[in-house]
């Protein structure tokens, strides 16, 4: 029996050391930290609450949702269909907004977010000893949604920057802020990922986490476990559960540092209208795969269209940067500098070519519609250019070009010309316009002179003129 037992024993050993060695985790790398409470205690001191005041114009979403519009009746097609440039409705109302964000020196720079304090009438600053400061706007950057305020303070303790690019997906992270109003809430979690398009913007390249992240939030700092923000907390999804995304801190230190020293950001400006490459794109542009970016459009006057950049151009690579995509070019050329000249390779007709450009200004919003959104010009007139939509459904000639009212100035020169709504602008003076920055060209030569022609189109057939001043 003890010799059975022997075998029996010796068999059991040989198989087991037969079987492959299990992994073992590196006992060295601390998968969970103990806990957040010293990370906390410290950072806690630089975060704070912003409470805003705004006035809010129309009633809101349930007034217009129970009541309509206030001045009864049918709208005219045109107005219905510039709505989003229609005057506001009379009915306001002022609505309280909660925020995060955090200091960033100790004289009392704090870093948010721009729609925690987007047109706000008073913003106020709660620290975490509940002293209330009245905040200043010093600067705001609506495309990547960051805000820098001052309140007037001493011997703050400020929060350092640490590297968004150095963090690794899955690593530790930490989100303070004030969630549905509750101050100095801290959650944690990971980088569940990096490079994240939400499609809010062109300059879409989020870290994306599990922290919990609420209304409330937003513009509060994410940090890592050595204290530093490597991320201010931006949105959540409102469909899903556990998902919350934060403007990178690589990313928000340029855009603060020019809010610091110019209160407003400038960004390098090529000009041009791209997309991604296809297959049937790219063989018909005479390329092997699908790099680089298709030029659907250069604008006029802009600084491509000066180099001789041309819509149908296939753009490879910045400064010997390969570019893949439309957001590598949009990223790389906003992170250069104004009048920076840059070498384009591009591929033309199944040639490369290089070209130099000396890079513009980025204008805030889009160049077609500038000269809609700065407001009316010197006669009264709101423009749009002209576009498919739009000539569609007037029905102007397909391709026809120009600038189309959108709005008149009341008890302007515009309101009294007999020009409407819906009506499109095409030469001034007899030159064809084109292009908002064409027409405000045109408008500047004109400042010494009081005689100007508008020729203007209605429909499909109809011309008229519209003369200011006297010859």
């Amino acid at each position: 029996m003890r010799c059975m037992k022997q075998m029996l024993l010796a068999i059991i050993i040989t198989g087991l050391l037969a079987m492959p060695a299990m992994a073992v985790p590196n006992q060295s790398v601390p998968m969970i930290p103990a806990n957040f409470s010293r990370l906390a205690e410290q950072a806690r001191t630089a975060v704070v609450n912003i409470q805003t005041v705004k006035t809010i114009q129309g009633g809101g979403r349930v007034f217009q949702h129970f009541f309509g519009s206030p001045f009864g009746g049918n709208q005219d097609e045109f107005q219905k269909f510039f709505s989003p440039f229609a005057t506001p409705q009379p009915q306001s109302r002022k609505e309280k907004s909660l925020g995060s964000g955090f200091i960033i020196s100790k004289d009392g720079y704090i870093v948010t977010n721009n729609h925690v304090i987007q047109d706000a009438d008073q913003v106020k600053v709660i620290l975490q000893d509940d002293k209330e400061y009245d905040a200043k706007v010093i600067g705001t950057d609506a495309i990547t949604d960051l805000a820098l305020i001052k309140i007037d303070a001493k011997n703050l303790t400020p929060l350092k920057f640490g590297s968004s690019v150095k963090a690794k997906v899955g690593s530790w992270v930490v989100a303070i802020g004030s969630p549905f109003g509750l101050e100095q809430t801290v959650t944690a979690g990971i980088i569940s990922a990096k490079g994240r398009i939400i499609g809010s913007g062109p300059y879409d390249d989020f870290i994306q986490t599990d922290a919990s992240i609420n209304p409330g939030n937003s513009g509060g700092p994410l940090l890592n476990l050595k204290g530093e923000v490597i991320g201010i907390n931006t949105a959540i999804v409102r469909s899903g559960q556990g998902i919350g995304f934060a403007i990178p801190s690589d990313l928000a230190v340029g855009i603060i540092d020019q809010l610091t020293n110019s209160k407003h950001v400038s960004r390098g400006w090529m000009g041009v209208a791209i997309q991604n490459m296809t297959e049937e794109l790219a063989k018909y542009s005479g390329i092997n795969g699908t790099g680089g970016v298709y030029v659907a459009k250069v604008y006029e006057g802009n600084p491509a269209d000066k180099a001789g950049i041309k819509a149908g151009d296939v753009i490879t690579m910045i400064n010997g940067k390969k570019i893949d995509n439309p957001r590598d070019l949009t990223i790389t050329i906003a992170n250069l500098k104004v009048d920076e000249i840059v070498k384009i390779k591009l591929i033309r007709k199944g040639k490369e070519k290089t070209v130099e450009v000396k890079l513009g200004k980025r204008a805030d919003k889009n160049p077609e519609v500038l000269a809609q959104m700065d407001g009316y010009d010197k006669f009264g007139f709101m423009f749009k250019p002209m576009d498919n939509v739009i000539s569609q459904k007037f029905g102007y000639p397909a391709g026809i070009k120009g600038l189309i009212v959108t709005k008149l100035k009341s008890d302007s020169l515009a309101a009294k010309s007999g020009v409407r709504v819906g009506d499109l602008l095409i030469e001034v003076n007899h030159k064809k316009v084109t292009t908002p920055d064409q027409y405000h060209g045109y408008l500047e030569k004109l400042k010494k002179k009081s005689f100007v022609q508008l020729l203007f189109r209605s429909g499909n057939s109809r011309v008229f003129v519209v003369q200011f001043g006297k010859r």
